[in-house]
C-alpha cells in the first residue's frame, strides 16, 4: 500500500522520456524504495516545493503515503503545500518581539500550527485597522523563539483579503491586542486558478 501511494504521487512528476538530468522522475523514487530509503523517497518530491508548482493531487497522495509511513512532519508539510496551492502563499522575513515587549513567553511551533492575525493594511468600515488571519510555517526551524527571526510562509485564511500585498511591504503579526512581530514580504504567490467542474 505504501509503495503504491508513493508511486502514484511520483507518477505526477516529469515523464522519463521528457526528463532532463535535473528533473525528478518516478525512477528516482523507485531507486530509493529499492534500497529501503523511505524517508529519502518521500523527501525528494518535498524538496521541489519551491520549484515549478506541482498539482494538489501530488501533495495529497504524498501526504497519504507519509501518514502511512509514520512521517508526521512530512505529512504536515504536504498538507501545507496543498493549502498554499488552494489559498496562495506569502513568504516573509519575520522578527518576533522579545518577551520584554510582547506577551508571548514560549516558542512558536514552526510547522503550521499557529494562525495569527496580520495587519496587512486593510481598514475596517470605521477606518480602523482590520486584521486578517493566515497560518504560519517557519522554514528550516522546528521552533521560533520570542525575539527570534526566520523566513516564514503564510497561508491566508481568506485569500481575497491579501490581493494587495506585495514584495517589500511591511506587515505586523498579532496574537492579542499588541504587536507580536513584524515581517517584510519577500514573495507573493496567488492561489492556483480553479478549474471549473464539467
Amino acid at each position: 500500500m505504501h509503495v503504491t501511494e508513493l508511486l502514484e504521487a511520483a507518477s505526477l512528476l516529469v515523464p522519463e522520456e521528457l526528463a532532463t538530468e535535473n528533473d525528478l522522475t518516478v525512477l528516482d523514487v523507485w531507486d530509493y524504495l529499492a534500497h529501503d530509503e523511505w524517508r529519502t523517497a518521500v523527501g525528494l518530491p518535498e524538496e521541489l516545493g519551491d520549484g515549478p508548482p506541482l498539482p494538489s493531487a501530488f501533495w495529497e497522495q504524498l501526504a497519504e503515503a507519509a501518514e502511512q509511513l509514520g512521517f508526521e512532519q512530512s505529512r504536515a508539510w504536504c498538507h501545507w503545500r496543498c493549502a498554499e496551492i488552494r489559498n496562495g502563499m506569502v513568504r516573509a522575513d519575520l522578527t518576533l518581539r522579545p518577551t520584554t515587549q510582547a506577551r508571548r513567553r514560549t516558542p512558536i511551533s514552526g510547522h503550521g500550527v499557529l494562525r495569527p492575525l496580520w495587519d496587512i493594511g486593510n481598514l475596517s468600515p470605521t477606518g480602523g485597522v482590520a486584521v486578517s488571519i493566515a497560518g504560519l510555517w517557519v522554514e528550516d526551524m522546528p521552533l521560533l523563539q520570542p525575539g527570534g527571526r526566520a523566513t516564514v510562509r503564510l497561508v491566508p485564511l481568506t485569500p481575497a483579503h491579501w490581493t494587495h500585498v506585495e514584495t517589500g511591504q511591511q506587515i505586523q503579526m498579532y496574537e492579542d491586542r499588541t504587536v507580536a512581530g513584524t515581517a517584510v514580504v519577500l514573495e507573493v504567490h496567488p492561489p492556483a486558478p480553479t478549474v471549473p467542474a464539467r
